[in-house]
């Protein structure tokens, strides 16, 4: 099924929700100048309708650790399995099939050494019709994370922007998730908007030290409440990933270009024989093609592009998407 078209009330709230995924309803509807019950009625047709996620997300670059992105080129009749097998790995993000549905690409977010080296030298190699794995640490991220894309398409001024964007809170320590935290964090997983008697029945814990150490995991950046929809919706049909090799010299100047770029979703410097990967969406295939050969393809120092088109995405952030 479709999904449906967005208007320009469905766009601002999108763009409300990825400053402040966690802001209530009535200072949204303030901000963008209707009732609560309006944006209260909008907000459950995106969930329903055009696949709306609001969840939190580990920030492992605060918190020490290293995301990986992963190439598994397999055998077709396993992709979509394999796929959906790793979809259920709490450890996985951005699950895709590009290249026809011959290979998989994946975000992994490693919470423990452990984690990493049962993934990585444990269950993928002994995994069936797996045919070639290829690993990418994520050295730099250039665009993406807790930086909403809909920002560079503008559909708030700066006043509702700095209305709505989320207070930063002060002094509050080291970036950790201890494992006291987890059910905490494993709740806000599931709904990056649950409300703070639903995170105490959740944790056992009061009310009031919910919301503190909530806001202790949010204020050091450990944690952020990010959002994830079809970008259909808002008429941007087509997405692609990039493996872009740039002149070393030039990957610091190609990458932060690249940050800018309306097109690019996220984009970061990475290991291994391509040095920089970006998630583009476009309108059209027609749309990307002028992005890649034109915006793209003007920037001194890039050598080579591979464009892999998804051709499905199978996991989004922390959750699983439902077959289409």
């Amino acid at each position: 099924m479709e999904s449906p078209a967005a208007d320009a009330l469905d766009v601002e709230l999108l763009h409300a929700l990825e400053l402040d995924g966690r802001a209530p309803f009535s200072r949204i509807a303030t901000v963008l100048g209707v009732s609560d019950q309006t944006v209260a009625r909008r907000y459950r047709r995106l969930l329903t309708e055009g696949g709306l996620r609001v969840v939190a997300v580990r920030n492992n670059r605060r918190l020490g650790r290293d995301d990986w992105m992963l190439r598994l080129r397999c055998a077709p009749d396993a992709a979509e399995t394999i796929a959906n097998a790793l979809a259920r790995r709490p450890d996985t993000a951005w699950i895709g099939l590009t290249s026809g549905g011959t290979e998989i690409v994946c975000m992994t977010r490693p919470r423990t050494a452990g984690d990493q080296d049962d993934l990585l030298l444990g269950k993928l190699p002994r995994t069936p019709h797996i045919l070639e794995i290829r690993a990418f640490q994520m050295l730099h991220t250039f665009f993406g994370g807790p930086v909403g894309w809909l920002v560079k398409h503008g559909p708030l001024t700066e006043e509702q922007v700095a209305a709505l964007r989320r207070a930063p809170v002060p002094d509050t320590g080291p970036a950790r998730i201890t494992a006291e935290d987890e059910p905490l964090v494993a709740a806000l997983e599931r709904d990056g908007r649950a409300t703070y008697p639903e995170l105490q029945r959740a944790t056992g814990r009061s009310e009031s030290a919910v919301k503190r150490r909530l806001g202790q995991l949010l204020g050091s950046g450990a944690l952020f409440i990010d959002i994830e929809y079809d970008s259909a919706l808002i008429g941007f049909a087509v997405g692609a990933i990039l493996w872009i090799t740039t002149a070393p010299d030039a990957l610091e100047a190609v990458g932060s270009a690249m940050a800018a770029h309306r097109e690019v979703a996220h984009a970061g410097a990475t290991s291994g024989p391509s040095n920089l990967v970006a998630t583009v969406v476009a309108r059209d295939t027609a749309e990307l093609y002028a992005y890649v050969s034109g915006k793209l393809g003007r920037l001194e120092g890039v050598q080579h592009v591979e464009t892999s088109p998804f051709l499905r995405r199978v996991k989004q952030l922390t959750y699983q998407l439902p077959l289409r």
